[in-house]
C-alpha cells in the first residue's frame, strides 16, 4: 500500500481548508461602562428584550475562553495596531459544563466582525493542550484543519484564559445580540483551562463591556435602549487586557 508524500499531504490539507462555511460579517460596537451603568443598563434592556435562553434564572451565565497566538504575539499585536484584517483563535465552553467546547476562529475584515466555530470533545482539547494534534489532520472539518496548519505553521499555542460572566439579550429584527460582559478575569496555567475551579486574577478594575452586535442596520429602538451618556465605541479587547498580566 503506497503511502501519500508530505507534498500530497500538505496539497489536499490546503484543498480542504478552502472550502469553507459562507462567510457572514456583522457590525459590532463596544463601550467599556462602570459598574453603576452596567446596572442600570440591564435593568432597562430586560423590560424591552428577552435574555438569551441558555443563561441562568437571572439571565447570567459564564464564559471562559482559551486564546491562542503565536510566538510573536501576532494576533495582540494587529489588535493594538488596529490591523483592518485580522483573526484569533480560541477554544470556550459555559458555566462549569466542559461536554460542550468550540474552537472558535473570530475575524475581523474591514470593520465588520464574523466568526466559524467547531465542536470539540472535552478529551479533544486534552490532546490539543499537551501537543497531540494530528487527530486535527484527520477531521475533515475546514476550520480544526486550518487551526491543524496554523499549529503547525504559524507555532500557534494557548497564551491566556479569559473568564466573565455575560448578561446577553436579543432583538430579532436586525438579528440584533446585545451583551453586558463583568467581572473580567484571567489566569495562568493553560493546562488547567477545563477546571471550572481554577483561580481568576481581576483584570478590569470594575469596568464592564458593553457590546452591541446586528447584521445589515441597527433598529431605532436598540440604539436608544443602549444610550450610556459620556460612553463612546471604543475598541476594547478582552484578549488585549488579559494579556497585561501574563
Amino acid at each position: 500500500m503506497t503511502t501519500a508524500s508530505p507534498i500530497m499531504t500538505m496539497v489536499s490539507l490546503i484543498m480542504m481548508i478552502k472550502i469553507k462555511p459562507s462567510l457572514k460579517l456583522r457590525h459590532e460596537l463596544k463601550h467599556s461602562i462602570n459598574f453603576q451603568d452596567a446596572l442600570i443598563l440591564a435593568s432597562r434592556l430586560e423590560k424591552l428584550f428577552r435574555h438569551d435562553a441558555n443563561a441562568d434564572s437571572h439571565g447570567i451565565y459564564r464564559v471562559s475562553s482559551l486564546y491562542f497566538d503565536t510566538p510573536y504575539d501576532k494576533a495582540l499585536r494587529q489588535k493594538l495596531d488596529g490591523v483592518d484584517c485580522r483573526e484569533k483563535f480560541r477554544l470556550r465552553y459555559y458555566g462549569a459544563d466542559t461536554s460542550f467546547i468550540r474552537l472558535e476562529k473570530k475575524f475581523k475584515i474591514k470593520g465588520l466582525c464574523g466568526k466559524h466555530s467547531a465542536r470539540v470533545t472535552e478529551e479533544q482539547v486534552k490532546r490539543i493542550l499537551a501537543g497531540d494534534i494530528d487527530f486535527l489532520l484527520e477531521s475533515g472539518n475546514p476550520l480544526l484543519l486550518e487551526f491543524y496548519s496554523k499549529l503547525r505553521g504559524q507555532l500557534l499555542g494557548p497564551r491566556t484564559i479569559v473568564t466573565y460572566e455575560r448578561e446577553a439579550f436579543l432583538y430579532e429584527p436586525g438579528n440584533v445580540r446585545i451583551t453586558i460582559d463583568r467581572n473580567l478575569r484571567s489566569a495562568s496555567g493553560n493546562s488547567n483551562f477545563l477546571d471550572p475551579e481554577l483561580y481568576h486574577i481581576p483584570v478590569a478594575d470594575g469596568l464592564s463591556v458593553l457590546e452591541v452586535k446586528y447584521d445589515e442596520f441597527l433598529p431605532e429602538l436598540v440604539s436608544m435602549a443602549v444610550q450610556v451618556p459620556n460612553r463612546r465605541a471604543a475598541a476594547w479587547s478582552k484578549y488585549a487586557v488579559c494579556r497585561r498580566y501574563d
